[in-house]
């Protein structure tokens, strides 16, 4: 893959909980893997988990951002559409969340206007850095992986998580909580509101010098 610019597209649902645990769940009905989905945990004391379904996509990831653990284990995530928002239920290994996503908000209606030409641009996605940040702090839509890697967000729509249900490893995690402190896999993190963002993730591998 090196040299490559590898493109993702799907969701990403961030939510945290009353223990301190807090979760980033990634659903990819288009990628260079195939349809797959992952989850990130953040433990508290700061541990960060990678849940992943296979060996390749464990390493790509893993080679993206950082994580103290990666497991490999099945990972799915399923749910229903309505006028009124998403259900998602998601197993992953030891985890199980449930998460129920309200009507997009004003930001995601703008967001749902841009032309794919622009959610694919890095340029775009370095004009968006700044209010992005300033509006959601801890998010951040450019920005260097891990080593040899560059990584942008072109996102597509915004609504917000309305409520949660978390159990992992059998123990509740408590009711849905803001994202926060904000998570620490890579160069940002999901928004402090619990939220369900449709994205294009571009991921820019470099070519190994001659």
């Amino acid at each position: 893959m090196v040299g490559e610019r590898l493109r993702f597209d799907g969701w990403i649902a961030g939510v945290g909980t009353s223990s301190g645990t807090r979760l980033v769940v990634g659903h990819w009905p288009r990628s260079p893997f195939g349809a797959f989905s992952d989850v990130m945990i953040e433990h508290p004391d700061g541990e960060r988990v990678l849940l992943a379904p296979s060996r390749p996509v464990a390493d790509f990831v893993a080679a993206t951002y950082r994580f103290d653990r990666v497991e490999v284990v099945p990972v799915s995530v399923t749910g229903s559409v309505s006028r009124s928002g998403h259900v998602w239920v998601v197993a992953a290994g030891p985890l199980r969340l449930r998460l129920s996503a309200g009507r997009r908000t004003a930001i995601g209606r703008l967001l749902s206007a841009v032309p794919d030409p622009l959610v694919h641009s890095p340029l775009w996605a370095a004009l968006c850095d700044v209010p992005a940040r300033l509006l959601m702090p801890g998010v951040r839509t450019l920005g260097r992986a891990g080593p040899g890697r560059r990584e942008w967000y072109g996102a597509r729509d915004l609504r917000p998580v309305l409520a949660a249900e978390a159990v992992l490893d059998g123990v509740g995690l408590g009711p849905l909580a803001p994202l926060d402190p904000p998570v620490a896999f890579g160069f940002g993190s999901a928004p402090r509101a619990p939220s369900l963002v449709r994205v294009t993730t571009t991921v820019d591998i470099e070519a190994a010098p001659l």
